[in-house]
């Protein structure tokens, strides 16, 4: 007797994405497992090990035995170093019980969007995106929406591109400062006119802040809830270990939000996934309390990013046909390659295949016509591939 066929799988994992920057960084590394030199521009994580004194933090954890549960929003003490480090780099005031400590920065997005949408709602999203802001909001039930900001604008969506999108269901607003694809760092100025829309609505808003602690050239990052009284009741703060310390696989993010939302996103958390890993949190304990070692192990990462975001630009504008915003932050270059005549998607098919460079499509951040480059790479990877990106470039002129 034959069985019916299996019902089909729910409408999240149906409607899902995969990640294409994980695809694209997947296949590069596959590619150089067969033994081919590529030049790969597609990870999104430091090139740098965990500093020392951190990873020792959590190997004494280890030995101490702290590998069992703990609090769903993390241990007090690490709660309590979060907060203090708010007061001391932003004069931000929260309490250790407005601290939650996530599995990732990318869960603790998720969580914040889980917290404060419902079915139906929409989310207004400033494109480029990173390529996992929609795809949450859709596992949600909530209803995403992209508004385009142009390297014409310099990648930053106006206050009125947010004013002609809200409409009666919007629900919360999403701000990535210093930016992931493009690098671009919004001025505390222009952050005030954002949240003018955002309380003019009465909007949520996420601000994702991973990036805070990459910046270059001066700039300074603003933490969106110190903007007034008014942006500290409605903004949740996303953040964490993975970037600034070189901790991507450790699985350690932040939130920081109005105290109703943080219970509501720690009571989320423990149906989902309990606390985050105990004995890491004892290394990101260190990395917080140990400063002069900290401080140390990013300085020397930051001035290899500068040194590399400069060389990188410099090499991408040489190339006739290509034309890139400098970033200001992350690690990331965002250049316009609209000017060959394909999309984003082809250009880097065809430049993996034929030159062996990895780079990942503007198409996946919601906007055609550019690539997204990582320069958390060696010196020597840049030169290298942005010579055999002249060529291919050079190769569509002919």
């Amino acid at each position: 007797m034959s069985s019916a066929p299996l019902r089909p799988l729910s409408s999240w994992a149906q409607n899902i994405s995969p990640s294409p920057t994980l695809a694209v960084d997947a296949k590069a590394k596959a590619l150089m497992a067969a033994g081919e030199d590529v030049c790969s521009f597609a990870a999104g994580e430091p090139d740098f090990d965990t500093p020392q004194h951190i990873k020792d933090a959590c190997a004494a954890a280890l030995q101490a035995g702290k590998t069992k549960y703990v609090a769903t929003p993390g241990i007090e003490d690490l709660r309590k170093a979060i907060a203090e480090s708010y007061l001391s780099s932003y004069g931000l005031k929260v309490a250790p019980s407005q601290v939650v400590v996530s599995p990732g920065g990318k869960f603790s997005c998720f969580l914040a969007i889980m917290a404060v949408c419902s079915p139906g709602d929409e989310v207004i999203i400033p494109a480029p995106y990173w390529v996992s802001y929609p795809e949450m909001v859709k596992l949600a039930g909530a209803v995403p929406k992209a508004v385009l900001a142009t390297d014409k604008t310099g990648f930053k969506l106006r206050p009125e591109q947010i004013e002609a999108a809200v409409t009666s269901r919007t629900k919360l607003l999403i701000i990535n400062s210093p930016s992931n694809p493009t690098g671009v760092v919004y001025t505390r100025a222009e952050l005030e006119a954002v949240m003018a829309v955002a309380a003019k609505h009465n909007l949520y808003v996420l601000s994702d802040e991973i990036y805070e602690n990459l910046i270059y050239g001066g700039v300074a990052p603003t933490c969106l809830a110190t903007l007034n009284p008014d942006a500290l009741s409605r903004t949740i703060v996303a953040s964490g270990f993975s970037k600034t310390y070189s901790m991507t696989g450790w699985r350690l993010g932040t939130l920081v939000a109005p105290g109703p939302i943080a219970k509501a996103v720690s009571e989320l958390q423990s149906q989902m996934s309990s606390n985050a890993t105990t004995f890491a949190q004892y290394g990101a304990l260190a990395a917080l309390r140990e400063q002069e070692k900290t401080k140390a192990s990013l300085v020397k990462m930051l001035e290899a990013f500068d040194r590399r975001r400069l060389l990188l630009h410099s090499g991408l504008t040489s190339i006739p046909g290509i034309t890139c915003v400098l970033s200001q932050g992350a690690f990331y270059l965002f250049p316009n390659i609209s000017s060959f005549g394909m999309s984003s998607m082809e250009f880097c098919e065809k430049l993996l295949e034929k030159e062996k460079v990895a780079a990942v499509p503007g198409s996946a951040f919601g906007a055609e016509g550019y690539l997204r480059l990582s320069y958390a790479t060696s010196d020597q990877i840049i030169t290298k591939g942005i010579a055999r990106l002249a060529n291919f470039c050079k190769s569509l002129k002919a």
